[in-house]
């Protein structure tokens, strides 16, 4: 679904945030993309996404390098939550931004309305369809959120930082939600107990390389490791230290 392919990126000479950095994501995956502030999260995200190109190496989507060519078609491909709700709401209600992208995308009406009603009530929340997206809570709008990319029906989901600034109740109701979610996932947070909970493998970047890749449950637990890489153990874990 998603490859890496000995991908190198600097904004400026003087800095280089991606070092070579190779791998691959299956169909159907919870990855979580963890490391310190600076590691290069957020590049990575922006060059699956076409925002960024590689100064080397090449990204692909279904094997289908992302270039400026490839752009729509990758970008049906991956759905992006972005951190902050703000800067993905931006019609009056829910609804509105749920119906933006598939009627701008040609979907009849119609069948628009019948993908907004289907993804709110799969995600429990249809009483939020004609809310305006300023009076409702942080918990709320990043499910909003969710919701204005699932009905997209995009074959794989990145997110970032998905529970930040989130009270625990809200914390909790978007990662159950995240852990249904059946497309394949990337999904970029500081939030390691979240990550634990919601991800099967982990890439874990330090200085624009990769540190470790492997299973979420035995590098999450790697104290050593996380703390070489700037990292602390999630608190559910240490908590039993």
């Amino acid at each position: 679904m998603i490859e890496f392919r000995n991908v190198s990126f600097s904004y400026d000479k003087e800095r280089q945030v991606l070092k070579g950095v190779s791998f691959s994501i299956g169909e159907g995956e919870s990855v979580g993309l963890i490391g310190a502030n600076g590691a290069g999260k957020s590049t990575i995200m922006k060059l699956l996404l076409g925002l960024l190109e590689p100064t080397d190496g090449s990204v692909l989507v279904k094997g289908t390098p992302v270039s400026k060519s490839s752009l729509a078609e990758v970008r049906r491909t991956l759905g992006f939550v972005l951190q902050d709700s703000d800067d993905q709401m931006f019609m009056p209600k829910v609804a509105d931004d749920m119906m933006f992208a598939p009627l701008n995308y040609g979907l009849p009406r119609n069948e628009a309305e019948a993908r907004v009603d289907e993804v709110l009530a799969r995600l429990g929340i249809q009483d939020l369809k004609e809310r305006y997206n300023h009076r409702i809570s942080g918990g709320e709008k990043r499910m909003a959120a969710i919701a204005t990319i699932l009905v997209m029906q995009p074959e794989a989901i990145l997110m970032d930082e998905p529970t930040s600034a989130l009270d625990p109740f809200n914390r909790r109701m978007i990662i159950n939600t995240v852990k249904d979610l059946k497309q394949t996932k990337l999904i970029a947070s500081h939030d390691l107990d979240m990550i634990l909970d919601t991800c099967s493998r982990v890439i874990l970047l330090s200085g624009g390389e990769i540190a470790a890749d492997g299973p979420a449950d035995a590098i999450l637990r790697d104290r050593a490791l996380l703390e070489a890489n700037r990292m602390e153990l999630p608190l559910s874990l240490a908590l039993q230290v």
